[in-house]
């Protein structure tokens, strides 16, 4: 499959985490040639906080996660790619309890700190023997700088792996915080995203690691969409191994806490945008960004009804300037607008305001900026002064989203 246009030119390393260990195999799951297992083994004690998909056919793997979360505690994460192992009944559970098995004998761990994901076909279960061979064998090969072969092995329909890592000093100490993600279509959160997985050394209790995961998917992976839909199995979990030798962060209301959300929300927010740039057939990255709306949820509603627009989707991948698909975007909602107060821009350029076009307004310029691989679209609803804002982040609809999804099951 050929690289997005919009991924990166160069992947970054990431660096070991201390207290996570990473192993991969191909177990042939339902790719050919390549690795589809990984296996993360954390140091005892490491603590969890998660967030999953809201979506009510979420598959064995989110409701096992779901269900052991409270412990706070975590000693392995496993994960497969290929078959989602989505709704597959009562042996698709049974698979998720030979996955913990296998994974908690070959690490030594308990069986209630192993967290599972499934990513892929919906409805078909994961070979279980092949399931249970590639954890012994990715188990059996753990290191601590397999960052990139992680996240290789949990790609579907990526162009290419995502990953991110940043450090902040906490407590005089640095710590590091790397990621890994996957996602290219099915892409409308309710939650988070598809499969992400956050590690940091740092000290922190899992009420704290929940607090700032929560409130940092808000802003990013509920902030984007790639085509409308939620994956049944979206799952991110975020990982602090504890090994870092600063004060133990407790709570919100511990002074270091918001140097941990703010590390925690950029992260997300870095890895959120590479799923957008890898949107399936994308070839434009577009931010929207609505403001002067009564509150949040207003402006968040006005700016995914553009996103997901699938006019406003064709003329980005057209560089066509039919600023007009917008104003159906935003007059489709349920929020009321008195239209002489909405305005609009287009790359900063002021496109309609007071109830029509702007007097001047070059579609020229505006063409040429949308031809751009990046495209700003800026709106004011003028129901609040100075109001609230919100910004979404969307990839263009082109025929090369048509042709993965129809040759995604051969």
């Amino acid at each position: 499959m050929k690289t997005s246009p919009l991924a990166p030119e160069k992947l970054p390393h990431l660096a070991p985490i201390e207290g996570v260990e990473i192993g991969t195999t191909a177990a042939g799951i339902r790719y050919k040639g390549r690795e589809d297992v990984m296996v993360m083994r954390f140091a005892a004690a490491s603590q969890i906080a998660g967030v999953f998909t809201k979506s009510t056919t979420a598959g064995p793997p989110v409701q096992w996660c779901r269900a052991h979360l409270a412990g706070g505690e975590v000693g392995a994460i496993v994960v497969n790619s290929g078959n989602s192992n989505v709704f597959t009944g009562a042996p698709g559970h049974d698979f998720v309890h030979q996955t913990v098995a296998a994974a908690a004998s070959a690490l030594s761990v308990s069986p209630e700190t192993v967290f599972v994901s499934s990513t892929g076909v919906i409805g078909e279960l994961p070979p279980v023997d092949r399931m249970v061979a590639g954890v012994d064998a990715a188990s059996a090969n753990l290191s601590p700088d397999s960052w990139e072969k992680a996240a290789r092995a949990i790609m579907t329909t990526d162009t290419f792996p995502k990953m991110a890592t940043l450090t902040r000093t906490i407590g005089g100490v640095d710590v590091t915080f790397n990621g890994i993600a996957k996602g290219s279509g099915m892409i409308a959160p309710n939650m988070a995203t598809m499969l992400v997985y956050l590690a940091t050394d740092a000290n922190v209790a899992a009420p704290a690691l929940q607090s700032a995961l929560s409130d940092a998917v808000e802003t990013t992976f509920n902030a984007i969409t790639v085509d409308s839909d939620t994956s049944t199995s979206d799952t991110l979990l975020l990982v602090a191994t504890g090994q870092a030798k600063h004060a133990r962060i407790a709570s919100a209301k511990d002074p270091d806490y918001a140097e941990i959300a703010g590390a925690v929300h950029a992260i997300c927010l870095e890895l959120a945008h590479l799923v957008v740039r890898d949107g399936e057939g994308a070839t434009k990255f577009a931010e929207i960004r609505v403001s002067g709306a009564r509150d949040v949820a207003e402006a968040k509603k006005v700016a995914m009804s553009i996103a997901n627009s699938p006019l406003v989707k064709t003329a980005l991948a057209g560089s066509d300037p039919n600023w007009g698909r917008i104003m159906m975007a935003i007059g489709k909602t349920d929020v009321e607008i008195d239209q002489t107060k909405l305005t609009l821009s287009i790359g900063g350029i002021p496109v309609a305001a007071n109830g029509s076009i702007v007097p001047g307004y070059s579609e020229a310029l505006v063409a040429a900026h949308m031809r751009l691989p990046e495209v700003m679209i800026e709106t004011g609803l003028g129901n609040a002064s100075p109001g609230h804002s919100f910004t979404v982040w969307t990839s263009d609809l082109t025929h090369g989203y048509i042709d993965i999804n129809v040759d995604y099951r051969s």
